[in-house]
């Protein structure tokens, strides 16, 4: 059995700058843990895979296509494939979520 402690996990370079760890990759799926300090946020940008976003805890807003949504701790937002997106955080302490990429991605945010 394997257990994976996010807090130990190594965290991984990405075009966004952002804290994020790869907590898992098997078969094309992708477990990522992104955490953003106040105000930080990711680069607009679009995956060639539908993602779904779990916001773990915080405060921030979701931009996706044109779309934009305050999402706090225990939200779930799916994101179609090849739709542009990013997240940023808006409270005063960090935001912390996975971002769960669905089996095809060649062209993750935070590749190794």
């Amino acid at each position: 059995m394997r257990i994976v402690k996010a807090h130990e996990s190594q965290e991984v370079p990405n075009p966004h700058g952002v804290s994020a760890r790869k907590l898992y990759a098997s078969g094309g799926a992708e477990i990522v843990l992104i955490a953003l300090r106040p105000g930080e946020s990711l680069k607009k940008h679009a995956v060639p895979v539908e993602a779904v976003f779990y916001v773990l805890e915080g405060e921030g807003t979701v931009e996706i296509g044109d779309e934009e949504a305050r999402v706090t701790a225990d939200c779930l937002v799916p994101c179609p494939a090849g739709a542009p997106h990013r997240l940023r955080s808006e409270g005063p302490g960090m935001l912390r979520f996975l971002v769960i990429k669905l089996p095809g991605s060649e062209e993750a945010p935070c590749r190794r």
